[in-house]
């Protein structure tokens, strides 16, 4: 399947990091989420009950990372991966990637950091 879904170069504001002051300060996060997901049925019927709500992924993937701090940015990848195939049974893969345009490293000219997982269906842990 070559189908996708992605929601690109998403800023949000949080409080992530290992550094008292990324978690005192916080800093911006941007976030690029990718979906692979069948969309042939959508794209016939022009049904959104046919596809994934991108509105919901970036409100979800909003709300972790404003929400509670992490100390790694692969953790806050994690969640969001971990939300989305619990929340979507269409999604068969996902990619997350974070990134941090200020990187709190003393002398460095570092244009970012980030991290990138990719999860599909097998990875998702149930309880």
């Amino acid at each position: 399947m070559t189908d996708h879904i992605r929601l690109n170069d998403m800023v949000f504001y949080g409080y992530h990091g290992v550094l008292p002051e990324e978690r005192t300060l916080g800093q911006r996060f941007i976030v690029d989420v990718d979906m692979s997901v069948d969309l042939r049925a959508a794209g016939r019927s022009d049904d959104l009950q046919q596809t994934i709500n991108y509105a919901e992924v970036y409100t979800l993937t909003r709300d972790i990372v404003v929400g509670e701090p992490l100390l790694l940015i692969e953790a806050v990848a994690q969640r969001i991966a971990d939300r989305v195939l619990a929340g979507y049974s269409a999604v068969d893969r996902i990619m997350v990637r974070i990134r941090k345009p200020e990187v709190p490293i003393a002398g460095s000219v570092l244009g970012s950091s980030e991290v990138c997982i990719e999860r599909d269906r097998r990875d998702l842990v149930t309880e």
